[in-house]
């Protein structure tokens, strides 16, 4: 006999109901035009906006992103979406060696005390380090100046007169020297001396300071009252008033503290990117070697004589000194006497140094 098997009506209908279920279940509101439906002619997994459609950049998904498979689309369709959203360039692209990417590799750091600064730290104002037997100052303003008029009998050093075409205000100055005259224009350290000191100079030796302080790169012929007014300020608290030259002032700071490894603070440093910005290929200066001599002509000045010399308005000093003791530099100037230089010639203290270069009774 065999036995028919007891179905259940239940145990049946049960899995065949889900079966039917799921097989059709497809939403009503399903566009057919879209890539899951079969009328494209691709599956779901197969298109770049289905892919799309779950950024490999969202960090709550656990699902995993189908790579786009080839497509019957024109070849190039995929490139030109991608280059619309292709960054611009930014400064620090441009090519090595500018100041945008040189300052890239300068240190970035707070500004240390300024406790133990002063200028004779930095040695000798205006010492004739290159050695070519001319100081500094006149070295830059025969290199700066033009029309020059140098004195007869010094080798092609000093500059009697010129004319300066000042890279801060833009404006012509008529160099004369004098008492009075001669700081019109004067030699700013770009980077100042006591900035230097607190952005890594009062670790240097003193010849190293003293290099520095007399370093062509480091050293501009300039308008007298703009010097003064900068004073010991970096980019970000003082710039040039001329805009046009801001790029280049920028830059020589830029190659002055590069070359001596000092830093910048973080508000230099945007101060500089800030002029940059209009620049980016901005290059770097050189300092280079100045040379003796360059003017049109020689003044000839007639040799002092002690007999001419007026009477000294104090009593004279010992008598190891050489000046007389008179009564201001253009005395001591028209006896022959000057200049005297801080902390070498005892004669410095007994006169006004009216610029504070370290030097006074200039000729």
């Amino acid at each position: 006999m065999i036995l028919r098997p007891d179905f259940s009506w239940p145990t049946v209908l049960g899995p065949l109901v889900i079966t039917l279920a799921v097989s059709g279940c497809v939403p009503a509101s399903a566009d057919p035009g879209s890539d899951s439906g079969s009328a494209s002619g691709r599956s779901t997994t197969s298109s770049p906006a289905a892919t799309r459609a779950l950024p490999a950049s969202d960090p709550s998904t656990t699902e995993p992103v189908a790579e786009p498979a080839a497509s019957s689309e024109p070849a190039g369709t995929a490139t030109s979406t991608t280059s619309t959203t292709a960054p611009s360039p930014s400064p620090t692209s441009v090519r090595p060696g500018t100041a945008v990417t040189t300052l890239a590799a300068i240190p970035v750091k707070g500004r240390a005390p300024r406790t133990g600064y002063d200028r004779a730290e930095f040695g000798q104002a205006w010492a004739d380090v290159d050695r070519n037997g001319c100081d500094t100052r006149n070295d830059i303003l025969r290199r700066d100046l033009r029309q020059l008029v140098l004195k007869a009998g010094t080798r092609g050093c000093l500059v009697l007169r010129g004319t300066l075409h000042d890279p801060y205000t833009g404006t012509t100055i008529r160099f004369v020297r004098g008492q009075s005259t001669s700081t019109a224009v004067q030699i700013d350290h770009v980077v100042a001396l006591s900035d230097a000191w607190q952005k890594g100079a009062q670790k240097w030796t003193s010849q190293q300071r003293t290099a520095f302080a007399n370093d062509p790169l480091n050293l501009l012929a300039v308008d007298g009252p703009s010097n003064q007014r900068k004073s010991d300020g970096d980019a970000a608290t003082w710039l040039p008033p001329r805009k046009a030259t801001r790029c280049s002032y920028v830059a020589r700071q830029v190659a002055v503290k590069r070359r001596y490894g000092l830093w910048v603070t973080s508000a230099e440093r945007a101060a500089i990117l800030r002029v940059l910005d209009s620049c980016p290929t901005q290059g770097l200066p050189s300092g280079g070697v100045v040379r003796l001599g360059g003017g049109t002509g020689e003044a000839v000045a007639p040799a002092p004589t002690r007999s001419t010399a007026p009477k000294p308005s104090v009593a004279p000093p010992a008598a190891s000194a050489t000046d007389p003791r008179f009564g201001t530099c253009r005395e001591a100037n028209a006896a022959g006497y000057g200049p005297y230089r801080r902390g070498v010639d005892p004669e410095y203290d007994w006169y006004q140094d009216r610029d504070h270069d370290g030097l006074v009774c200039e000729r």
